[in-house]
């Protein structure tokens, strides 16, 4: 089905101000957390900069990924003021060859997750609103300077998060004909035109496949002379199936820094959920025992190490040891486990959904009381009426089984990828069978961390 071609919501998606609209609200929404995280109480759970990042922006992200699509990147305040600040600085540099790819993100990814957990930010208002403004001046700083969307492409963490849970979204944008691409001459989907830019993240649409890469920015579908490019649903995580050449990707099964950020991305999933429990305070404290040191960084960073890159090595090296040595082929380790790794992504998606939605919705209607104490700090009078403060969420009880079956559903869906993923490559299921058995262990980890009593640090950003 094409979106673009549904009465309503098709004229809503090619109204050219709809991104704009969407990133003025997101942009006011976030001069308002910046605000209160900078002049209200330092007291998270009241205040909005550490309420709305930690629970309603981070549930609601990954929410709105496998809903509809990559809503954040099509909304994202970041590239309004980046907009603004070219109409005084023209960029000129074009981003160096050297560091295209997805390490610089994936790096800044991992230095996110874990200074969320060394600094609690989630109990910090004020350095919550610094490492917002942080981020905005990063994505200034890098696109007044270098051509292109080359922050959302080669940069930015939260949006290689995007495109990763992406390829799990049930929409993409496409081409409706290739006969039509191929008879035109001004191929302005992706060049623009004086009044329409095309495509910055250089996704050349006839060669486009699914939603990696893609920020749904909408400017192919305005620049298009031609009206072919369709928004179409389509069969989430089928995008990794592809073994052909993509634009501006190449081909996956190359792409080690994909597979790299895919691996992070599946194995973040267990551990930022881990971190929050009261079992990995306990395992903190005794590293920190066992090295006689008081400072939590230390231990911290060797979970990080061990859960993000001693685990996955180890795990991922045994998977595709026990491929080869089923299917016989003598290709190298990596080879075997890159196709099986994409396919762990759906997994991935169920994991992050039970973590952040477990917040999302045990402190759901948080964001009612909180916003009226806002207006109370920030203007000085009940604007928005006296804070309803009994106001909270669901029980955690009643959530468990929304995150079981989150868990469950990505589950089965990385099973049936990985199923998919040996007949295309080995013509034979068997080869699947290691990376079915992590499957299993990791999903057997995922339901025992969900069950597991989060530490007072985890509550008091949920509270």
């Amino acid at each position: 089905m094409d979106l673009l071609r549904q009465p309503l919501i098709g004229a809503l998606i090619r109204w050219r101000h709809l991104r704009r609209v969407l990133q003025g609200t997101l942009a006011i929404v976030a001069g308002v957390a910046v605000a209160h995280g900078l002049f209200g109480p330092q007291i998270a759970p009241r205040n909005l900069a550490t309420v709305l990042t930690s629970i309603h922006w981070r549930g609601l992200l990954i929410l709105a990924i496998v809903a509809a699509g990559n809503l954040f990147c099509t909304a994202c305040p970041m590239v309004l003021a980046r907009d603004a600040g070219r109409r005084f600085v023209r960029p000129r540099l074009t981003w160096p060859r050297r560091l295209r790819g997805k390490w610089i993100g994936l790096g800044l990814l991992v230095a996110i997750l874990f200074s969320y957990e060394l600094f609690d930010l989630w109990g910090e208002p004020r350095a919550t609103a610094w490492l917002i403004l942080g981020y905005f001046a990063a994505a200034l700083l890098v696109d007044l300077l270098f051509t292109g969307a080359s922050f959302c492409k080669h940069v930015c963490p939260i949006g290689q998060f995007n495109f990763v849970a992406s390829t799990l979204a049930p929409t993409t944008l496409r081409v409706r004909e290739l006969e039509t691409c191929a008879t035109c001459r001004t191929f302005d989907c992706i060049k623009g035109r004086h009044d329409q830019r095309g495509c910055e993240l250089g996704l050349f649409l006839p060669a486009k496949v699914g939603n990696l890469d893609c920020t749904m920015c909408f400017d192919c579908v305005h620049a298009c002379p031609h009206d072919n490019i369709a928004v179409a649903t389509c069969i989430p995580g089928d995008e990794w199936l592809d073994t052909g050449w993509r634009s501006s990707l190449g081909v996956l099964s190359r792409r080690t820094d994909l597979a790299a950020l895919a691996l992070t991305f599946v194995f973040g999933s267990l551990l930022d959920a881990f971190v929050m429990t009261a079992p990995a305070v306990v395992v903190e404290r005794w590293l920190a025992g066992a090295m006689g040191i008081q400072a939590e960084a230390p231990p911290l960073a060797i979970l990080f190490i061990t859960g993000l890159l001693l685990l996955p090595v180890a795990f991922v090296g045994a998977a595709a040891a026990g491929t080869r040595r089923l299917t016989g082929d003598r290709k190298p380790l990596t080879a075997h486990a890159i196709p099986f790794v994409y396919a762990m992504v759906p997994f991935g998606v169920g994991v992050w959904l039970a973590h952040y939605g477990f917040h999302l919705l045990t402190g759901l209607l948080t964001l009612v009381p909180v916003t009226q104490s806002a207006a109370i700090d920030l203007l000085g009078h009940a604007a928005l009426g006296e804070p309803a403060w009994h106001w909270s969420g669901l029980r955690s009880g009643a959530v468990f089984p929304v995150q079981l079956g989150f868990v469950l559903v990505g589950t089965a869906g990385s099973l049936g990828l990985t199923q998919a993923m040996a007949q295309r490559d080995y013509a034979s299921g068997r080869s699947a069978v290691p990376w079915m058995i992590l499957l299993g262990v990791l999903a057997a980890a995922a339901i025992w961390i969900l069950m597991q009593p989060m530490d007072m640090r985890g509550l008091a950003g949920a509270a």
